[in-house]
């Protein structure tokens, strides 16, 4: 199992290239960052410095979307980061969240997510595409190497994922919810012709190492309430019922509203609606034997990477005690004599 960290990306910009640096570090292999241009600052311009300062992690954005930037751009940012730092990118996208609601705008449909899919993927990797009705290639661009990893819940986008992505992205770390997901990207794969073990499968979810639960649980209550933007948004289409679990779609029953000015913060105040089982199921909290427990029920279930989310007080200590203990934990073990 590959272990990634996701940040935001607050000032000063310094910081996070620190954050990630820090990651390195401690055996993470991925750094991912949040993508909305008005939240937080330009993510791109902060992968290049994260880039420049690190020898090895791969870098991407958690997620990006095919609204907010025309695609042949997006897919020019990753095959110039790849360019100068050596195929050390990957693309997470999805339909669109806090980047297009802050500016009333709306998620994309799924045709447009599954074409954005296709160009950036190909000229990503130096190849030529047809876009807007003309054959389009990077001359510059050659031996890019960009996978798409695709972020979904519904149905529709589940199905796409196992369709048309190099991997999928689950933002929550619920065993239960976790094996109904993947097992129907890897049914869409299938029937798609396609090896389902061919995609990679990343749970995404708030980790935080203590032992103070009430204190862990207000650090990470924020994160139930992103999720919920996206279960109402299927509740909304499907109804309460049958689309997705019932354990994905109960609990925002008491949800009123949500303010994308606290989006993704520890100090959201449209929340109270996110019961602490919530909490607990979506989030990876305790102890680092705990942390251990429940990847290990992660990865028996077919996930290649965790993605901790740091929005928190605690980000270097839930870091170190990766490095140290969960990390290693759940690596092949090699003895240096038999």
């Amino acid at each position: 199992m590959d272990f990634g960290v996701v940040l935001q990306t607050n000032p000063p910009a310094a910081r996070t290239v620190q954050l990630a640096k820090l990651a390195e570090a401690h055996g993470f292999s991925h750094v991912w960052t949040f993508d909305s241009h008005l939240l937080w600052e330009e993510p791109y311009v902060i992968h290049s410095a994260i880039l420049a300062e690190t020898k090895r992690v791969t870098v991407g954005p958690f997620v990006t979307n095919p609204a907010t930037r025309d695609w042949t751009v997006t897919a020019s940012v990753f095959a110039t980061l790849n360019e100068m730092y050596g195929n050390r990118t990957v693309c997470g996208i999805g339909r669109g969240d806090s980047a297009v609601r802050v500016t009333n705008g709306k998620p994309t449909t799924m045709a447009e997510l599954r074409e954005s899919i296709h160009v950036i993927r190909e000229l990503g990797n130096s190849r030529a595409v047809e876009y807007n009705g003309a054959t389009l290639q990077f001359p510059w661009s050659h031996g890019s190497e960009l996978e798409v990893w695709v972020a979904a819940y519904g149905p529709l986008a589940l199905k796409l994922a196992g369709e048309v992505g190099d991997g999928y992205i689950l933002q929550l770390a619920d065993v239960d919810i976790a094996a109904w997901m993947i097992k129907t990207v890897k049914d869409a794969a299938a029937a798609a012709g396609r090896d389902p073990e061919s995609l990679s499968f990343c749970v995404a979810a708030p980790m935080y190492i203590g032992d103070d639960w009430e204190h862990m649980r207000d650090q990470c209550r924020w994160f139930g309430g992103m999720v919920g933007n996206h279960v109402a948004d299927i509740v909304a289409k499907y109804g309460h019922h049958g689309a997705v679990p019932d354990e994905l779609t109960a609990y925002i029953e008491g949800r009123t509203g949500y303010d994308y000015n606290t989006h993704g913060s520890a100090d959201n105040d449209h929340v109270d609606f996110v019961p602490d089982e919530i909490v607990d199921r979506f989030c990876i909290l305790g102890s680092a034997q705990h942390h251990i427990a429940k990847l290990e029920q992660l990865r028996d279930l077919g996930v290649t990477q965790f993605a901790g989310y740091l929005q928190h007080d605690s980000k270097e200590e839930t870091m170190r005690v990766y490095g140290e203990t969960v990390i290693p934990a759940l690596s092949a073990h090699v003895t240096a004599k038999r």
